[in-house]
């Protein structure tokens, strides 16, 4: 019997490790094959030469990439809508989440119902489209003229961050919440000194939700931002990609690398803030979803 078990033991190893092998493999294909577009020369891209490694290595892409304003001002503004973004929405997610898990609260149990309804159905794309026009216009009248706030502002709401913080905070004991009041802590910081950090894991794990929703937020961006220089680096890709796909820009290339090797340019450079950040962010990953998806 327990050499059978060994032996099954053994087969769920090989079997789990290979799938888990293919499965990382896939995943990273793609971003080696952008890295090796990018650096190879405009034949070998244009006729689809390229399968993993790069040829005929050039780096002018890049550096014509590099040498463009608007793509360093694009960079700019999707730092700026993820930065400021993030923090909006963690604002009045952690505020939002930390009253709903007050049973003291009034109406407590119509008001997370009425926030889980919101994932089950939505208004839809029109009705919230003429509400964020409904809202520039206002930002307009009080003289806010720049369209990113309106995105940081209106993008900040997400039903299910606010369940995964609420059920998280949920979580922490009443007795230390007791003993904080006891020593005479108002509300405010019992949520700063008890609640944040012993959830600190699952708000990490929001954050990073949020922050990755702001850094590839894209059709919002392209609706409600008109002006060129405020659009994020996800809507100056498509546009680009877009004047690129023009038959007369293509014939009028004459370049040692392919059109196509700026836009895989731009997707690595797209891609490398996340890489960095994410490895921080990884060990609290698993623990916070465990804290705010499940209750007890």
């Amino acid at each position: 019997m327990k050499r059978k078990t060994e032996t099954s033991e053994l087969i769920f190893r090989i079997i789990s490790y290979t799938l888990l092998t293919i499965f990382a493999v896939s995943c990273l294909y793609p971003f080696v094959f952008a890295i090796s577009a990018a650096i190879s020369g405009a034949h070998e891209v244009d006729y689809n030469q390229i399968v993993l490694l790069p040829k005929s290595v050039q780096f002018d892409a890049f550096r014509n990439m590099f040498s463009n304003n608007m793509f360093w001002n694009a960079y700019t503004n999707t730092f700026f809508l993820t930065i400021f973004g993030t923090i909006w929405a963690m604002l009045y997610s952690i505020l939002g989440a930390y009253a709903l898990s007050k049973k003291r609260l009034l109406f407590r149990k119509a008001l997370n119902f009425f926030l889980v309804f919101t994932m089950w159905f939505s208004a839809g794309i029109v009705p919230q489209y003429l509400n964020y026009l409904a809202t520039k216009t206002v930002f307009n009248s009080v003289g806010i003229m720049d369209d990113k706030w309106l995105v940081v502002i209106a993008m900040g709401m997400q039903a299910m961050n606010i369940v995964l913080l609420r059920n998280a905070f949920e979580e922490v004991p009443s007795e230390i919440e007791e003993a904080a009041i006891v020593d005479g802590a108002t509300e405010f910081q019992v949520l700063t000194t008890v609640y944040i950090p012993m959830s600190r894991s699952t708000i990490a794990t929001v954050a990073l939700f949020f922050a990755i929703s702001r850094w590839n937020g894209y059709f919002w961006a392209r609706q409600m931002i008109s002006n060129g220089y405020e659009k994020p680096l996800q809507v100056f890709i498509r546009e680009l990609l877009e004047q690129y796909q023009d038959p007369e820009f293509i014939n009028g290339w004459n370049e040692v690398y392919s059109a196509d090797s700026i836009i895989y340019a731009l997707i690595v450079c797209s891609i490398v803030p996340i890489l960095i950040i994410y490895p921080f962010i990884q060990k609290y990953f698993a623990k916070g979803v465990n804290e705010g998806g499940v209750k007890s």
